[in-house]
């Protein structure tokens, strides 16, 4: 089944999760974000769809919104192959997404549990921030209530360090 906004939320309730919604303007990338005043920066994230070489792995990397990763050290500290960028069509086939609203809770639309979530340490202990697939509101949640939540969907879903890219 694929989720919008409200059927998102309702899931969300019908699991137990706590959550918090703020609705704002469509935001597209982490700039625009800066935009708006949000309740808990500190938990501001930013999600990548990543594949790799062969177009058979996908992954959602799930960083705090100022990170810039390195998906080569990534590559090879998670023994994939070269991860890049996935298309927008990839997007639309596997989250039902498009770019400026993917989100971990996207996830949710992995009906065949092809995605596998890459969740930034740095986000363990608190909150982060997720789009409710839709790119004009920002979800608050317990990062490890939404560790449990994609886990019990059926994908796999690690909290891992996610190297940092220097473009010195």
């Amino acid at each position: 089944m694929l989720m919008n906004q409200a059927e998102v939320y309702q899931y969300l309730t019908e699991h137990g999760i706590d959550y918090e919604v703020t609705n704002h303007p469509a935001v597209f990338d982490m700039a625009a974000v800066a935009d708006f005043p949000m309740p808990h920066p500190e938990a501001n994230a930013k999600n990548l769809f990543v594949r790799d070489d062969k177009h058979r792995h996908y992954y959602l990397v799930t960083v705090k919104g100022e990170k810039r990763v390195d998906l080569k050290a990534l590559s090879a500290q998670e023994g994939t192959r070269r991860l890049s960028f996935a298309s927008e069509q990839d997007l639309q086939k596997y989250l039902d997404l498009t770019p400026g609203s993917v989100t971990p809770l996207g996830v949710l639309n992995d009906e065949q549990r092809k995605v596998e979530v890459m969740i930034d340490q740095e986000l363990a202990a608190g909150l982060v921030a997720a789009h409710p697939n839709v790119n004009t509101a920002t979800v608050w949640l317990k990062t490890s209530d939404l560790v449990q939540l994609l886990a019990d969907h059926g994908n796999q879903v690690k909290l891992v360090h996610i190297p940092i890219r220097n473009d010195d």
